[in-house]
């Protein structure tokens, strides 16, 4: 009796992983990646966030075979990129940014064209099941021109799935995309993220990660500069913010010793405070002690934004992360 093959317990593992593009007469070598180590766990929803130009691309190029690595290792599925090449390639699933379709297709023969690429028989293609999932089945015989660019997007997901691969990436899979087949592609996601698939997202839609992802990396010019549980991530910050709503609506914001205010729609404004210097009740203390009669407050906890551009934009003593 043959034993099942034991899972990996992670779905990727990146190891001193570096990339130099070679300059020319024009301008010089680029790094873009310096020396970068991450780890996907198997069955995680795993957010890759970062600043345009960070390394975010040339990453996940690496990893889909796209880009020749400069230097380091890496391994999909247990499989490494450079000895198990075409065993690693199996395992992933690669949803790019750009739309790529041929527009003289129709999705289901584009799925099929797919699954052959990757040999999958013909008894075990799911091309109607994955035109269903994805809410395609009433395209599934029109011409890929004639889809809306959302659609585009969702057989891009379908084709990447084919083969049953153990890992999705998914590379600003919604750029573009309205707010109902956004609502339709996450809750797709989700589901074959509960169902096991180890699924990567890069993302600009910051609320999107925080909301889907249980574990985020955040890269800044070419290294890793965080790489926690969400949750973790989040309380990184020591700020909070109190928003302070007046009796009367202030022309001019008070000036409270000790703590930043910046306005608020309809006359309100924020207090932001350190948690472990001050509290709740001196930001009160404080704003009444400036002649502001309060009519309502709230309270905010940092979110996924302020932890994002306090890790790549904070540092003033660094370069921007835009710039080369």
């Amino acid at each position: 009796m043959t034993e099942t093959p034991a899972l990996p317990v992670n779905a990727i593992e990146v190891r001193g992983l570096k990339k130099t593009y070679a300059g020319n007469k024009k301008s010089p070598a680029k790094t873009a990646l310096r020396g970068v180590d991450l780890t996907v766990p198997r069955g995680s929803m795993f957010g890759l966030l970062g600043p345009n130009g960070a390394g975010k691309s040339t990453l996940i190029n690496i990893i889909a075979g796209v880009v020749n690595k400069s230097e380091g290792t890496v391994r999909i599925w247990d499989r490494d990129i450079d000895h198990e090449a075409r065993d690693a390639r199996a395992a992933l699933g690669v949803v790019p940014q750009e739309i790529v379709a041929d527009v003289f297709f129709t999705p289901r023969e584009a799925l099929e064209v797919q699954a052959g690429f990757y040999g999958v028989p013909a008894d075990e293609r799911r091309s109607d099941e994955l035109l269903a999932a994805l809410g395609l089945s009433d395209k599934a015989n029109a011409y890929v021109r004639a889809l809306s660019g959302g659609m585009k997007r969702r057989l891009m997901v379908a084709k990447a799935l084919v083969h049953n691969p153990p890992v999705l990436i998914l590379d600003e899979p919604t750029a573009g995309v309205d707010v109902e087949l956004r609502r339709q592609l996450w809750d797709y996601v989700r589901k074959i993220n509960e169902e096991g698939v180890t699924v990567i997202l890069t993302t600009h839609y910051l609320e999107e990660a925080q909301e889907l992802c249980d574990t985020i990396a955040i890269i800044n010019r070419g290294e890793v500069v965080a790489c926690e549980p969400t949750q973790t991530l989040l309380k990184r910050l020591d700020t909070r913010n109190v928003v302070v709503t007046p009796e009367t609506p202030q022309e001019v914001l008070p000036a409270l010793n000790g703590f930043s205010v910046a306005p608020r729609p309809h006359g309100a404004f924020v207090v932001t405070y350190r948690t472990g210097e001050s509290s709740v009740e001196q930001v009160l203390a404080a704003v009444r002690a400036a002649g502001v009669t309060i009519k309502d407050i709230a309270t905010e906890d940092p979110d996924l934004e302020d932890v994002f551009l306090a890790m790549t934009y904070g540092d003033a003593s660094r370069p921007s992360p835009t710039q080369d």
